[in-house]
Order: structure tokens, then C-alpha cells, then sequence
């Protein structure tokens, strides 16, 4: 399943010269990833942002939305196709693509992202903030969020996969998602519906935050950059073992997927930033969201990433809250969901909404990263 040239090529040329046996290590890959995915980005960016302008691929905003959001009306979307296209290609270049948890990821990544395109393009020819509906998207999610699950499945009964649960501040609590039986034929029940409840709500949990230039690309960053530790660590023998975490040596090369993602989506923060030259749209907040589940779900991480991601869960709950109370009540908990629109109505502006978010989105992250050792 290896097609890279250059990565093998590289390898190669150790015999000639130590000096190429540095492109074995995970480390220093990783590095050559993020960096290259940064350049491809920043690069690309103004042509991006360009050709989007030639195509009239503007930002429709809700008519419900805060009216200061009303100037950002036109503004090119879509952005996520950079993002993407500057995250898998160092992927593709940088990572040994005989790795099946590399493929899981960039494949389930662009399918989120086909959804995610969909959406964008409806928005545009119908020339409203209205895509494809709830139902359709949440049921493309599924079925991705299914075929992921059935490649888990495989490589589980591959003995590559461990469908045991690694559960933070329990060093020696795995409960096992597959331990149920039916004949003495294995029910994968329990797993499937796991996994799909990590992806999809992963990838709608960022769909909702993305509504403030650079909320959701911020937050992402940081999130990225705390999975990039969490896949190296997972993937080295010494690592696992002292942080007694679920060891799995096929983790590693997703070190670099991560790295792609934090070096891809910091470069796309360059035009992202307040004010926004660009935005991401759901082509992009879809795939990013559902690739960080999809790496939670492969390195063993999956009751973990709630708190990596913790600003979008805090995003999403008030999404859930506000709806469900409005059913109920008639009345609001909030003055706008998600959470980032009260915070505007409260007179807060939106360059300081942004970064007290980005500092919330940091400890989440960096408390998430403790734990690793507090078991």
C-alpha cells in the first residue's frame, strides 16, 4: 500500500551517508510535515483567496446572525479546500504510506470534506446560508463515520487494532468494546456506535464553533498540536509504557497527519485572522473536526478528546442546551447560540471573544496532556 517515492528514497540513501538515516525518525518528519504544509499554505493562500473572488464564492450569513456579521457578507469561503490540500500532500510526502491508520485518516478526512464541499456549494448556487439539510449531513456523516468503523473492525481482527478503551485517570480500567458475543461470534455494536458518536460529533462540535474570523482555526491549532503529542507518545514503546497508555507502533505515522493538520491550519490562520480574509466553511470545520475524531479513535484517545477539544464541546453543549430548553420553555438560556454569539451580545468584541476563547481552547488542551500521567 506504499507508493511514496521520496520517503523511500530518502530512506534509502542511508547506506550512502548517515546523514539521510534522520529521515526515519518520526520527530524530525513530523517537523518537515508541519513546516511544509505551513509554506503550502501561506503560498497559496492569496491565489486561493483570489480565484474564490473570481468565482464569486462569497460567505451567505444567516439573517438571525449578530448585525455586526452583516459587513462580512461576500467574503470568499470555501477555504478548507487550502487547508486540506495543504494538510494531505506533506502527508503524502512525508509519511510511510504502507500505514493503514494513514489512509483511515486522509480518506476519511477528504469524505468529510466531499460533505462539507456539498454543503459550501449549495449555499452559493442557492444563494442562502441554507446547504443541504440536517438530515442529509448527518446521515453522510454516518455512513463515513460506518466505513471508518468497518476498517477498525478489520484491522482489529488483523490484530492491529485494540477495541479496548484506554480511560483517562484509570491506568489499569480498558474495558474491552468488543467483549460481546453472540454464538461466539463477535458483536461490534458497541464500538460502531462509539466510533460514530467520536466522528460526528467531532465534526459538527467544530462545524458550530466556526463563526468568529479564526475561532475555530485557533482552536484547531492548539487541539492539533495536543493530538501530535498524543500520537507520538502512543506510538513509542519507552513513552506507552511510562505513561501506561494503550501502546500501538502503528500510531506513530499518524504523528504526521497531525503535524500536516497543525502546520495546514496555522498557515490558513495567517488570512483567517481577524479580519478575515478568508473562511474556512464547512468543507473545512467537517474535515478537520471529523480528522481529529478519526486520530482520537486510532490512537486509543477517545474519552480524551472532550477535553482536548474542549471549547467545542463547550461550543456544542450550548447549541444542544439552547435548543432543547427553547422546545420546552418558549424562553432562551442564552441570547444567541452557539456560546461565541453571546458572548458578542454581551458586548463583547470579537477580536477579544476570539482570543479569551483561544486561552480556554490552550488549558483544555494542556490539562488534557496531565492526565497522560495522572493515572
Amino acid at each position: 500500500m506504499g507508493f511514496n517515492v521520496l520517503f523511500y528514497l530518502l530512506v534509502a540513501l542511508r547506506d550512502y551517508h548517515p546523514v539521510f538515516n534522520v529521515f526515519r525518525y518520526i520527530t524530525f518528519r513530523t517537523a518537515l510535515a508541519s513546516l511544509t504544509a505551513l509554506a503550502i499554505s501561506v503560498v497559496l493562500g492569496r491565489w486561493v483567496i483570489r480565484k474564490l473572488e473570481e468565482f464569486q464564492i462569497g460567505q451567505r450569513i444567516r439573517e438571525e446572525g449578530p448585525e455586526s456579521h452583516r459587513a462580512k457578507a461576500g467574503t470568499p469561503t470555501m477555504g478548507g479546500i487550502l487547508i486540506l490540500l495543504s494538510m494531505l500532500v506533506p502527508t503524502l510526502l512525508w509519511a510511510d504510506l504502507r500505514n493503514y491508520y494513514v489512509w483511515i485518516a486522509i480518506l476519511g478526512t477528504l469524505a468529510l470534506g466531499a460533505v462539507g464541499f456539498a454543503d459550501d456549494y449549495l449555499k452559493i448556487v442557492r444563494h442562502r446560508s441554507l446547504g443541504l439539510t440536517a438530515r442529509s449531513k448527518l446521515l453522510f456523516q454516518v455512513l463515513i463515520g460506518l466505513a471508518i468503523c468497518g476498517g477498525l473492525i478489520y484491522l482489529s481482527t488483523q490484530g492491529l487494532y485494540s477495541t479496548e478503551l484506554s480511560v483517562p485517570f484509570f491506568k489499569k480500567f480498558t474495558p474491552d468494546l468488543n467483549r460481546w458475543e453472540l454464538a461466539g461470534v463477535p458483536l461490534f455494536m458497541p464500538l460502531a456506535l462509539f466510533v460514530l458518536l467520536v466522528i460526528v460529533g467531532s465534526s459538527n462540535a467544530v462545524n458550530l464553533t466556526d463563526g468568529l474570523d479564526g475561532l475555530a482555526a485557533g482552536c484547531l491549532v492548539i487541539a492539533a498540536s495536543a493530538l501530535t503529542v498524543l500520537t507520538y507518545v502512543t506510538g513509542h514503546a519507552v513513552f506507552a509504557e511510562y505513561l501506561l497508555i494503550l501502546k500501538n507502533t502503528y500510531a506513530s505515522e499518524l504523528t504526521i497527519f497531525c503535524g500536516s493538520m497543525v502546520g495546514a491550519t496555522l498557515g490558513f490562520l495567517w488570512y483567517n485572522c481577524y479580519p478575515a480574509q478568508i473562511f474556512m466553511g464547512d468543507v473545512g470545520s467537517l474535515s478537520l473536526g471529523g480528522a481529529m475524531g478519526t486520530v482520537a479513535v486510532l490512537v486509543k484517545q477517545e474519552l480524551l478528546l472532550p477535553m482536548i477539544g474542549g471549547i467545542f464541546v463547550v461550543e456544542a453543549i450550548s447549541v444542544m442546551m439552547q435548543v432543547a430548553y427553547y422546545k420546552l420553555t418558549r424562553k432562551r438560556i442564552f441570547r444567541m447560540a452557539p456560546l461565541h454569539h453571546h458572548c458578542e451580545l454581551l458586548g463583547w468584541k470579537e477580536p477579544k471573544v476570539i482570543t479569551r476563547f483561544w486561552i480556554v481552547a490552550l488549558v483544555f488542551a494542556l490539562f488534557s496532556l496531565t492526565t497522560l500521567k495522572l493515572r
